[in-house]
């Protein structure tokens, strides 16, 4: 599950980085951003409950 965390955090993370490049505008990858930042915080909240955490 931690892989998983860092690789769709990575994948936003280079998301950022190419509309921050002037590569492609920020409405056309607004929506895999969006479903990647869900991701990581599925992938997150599965970690604690895993490992017990209380919220």
């Amino acid at each position: 599950m931690a892989i998983v965390e860092e690789e769709a955090d990575e994948s936003a993370f280079w998301l950022e980085v190419i509309v921050e490049s002037g590569l492609m505008k920020k409405e056309l990858v607004e929506s895999l951003l969006d479903e990647a930042d869900q991701l990581v915080a599925m992938v997150v909240s599965s970690i604690n409950t895993a490992r017990g955490h209380k919220r």
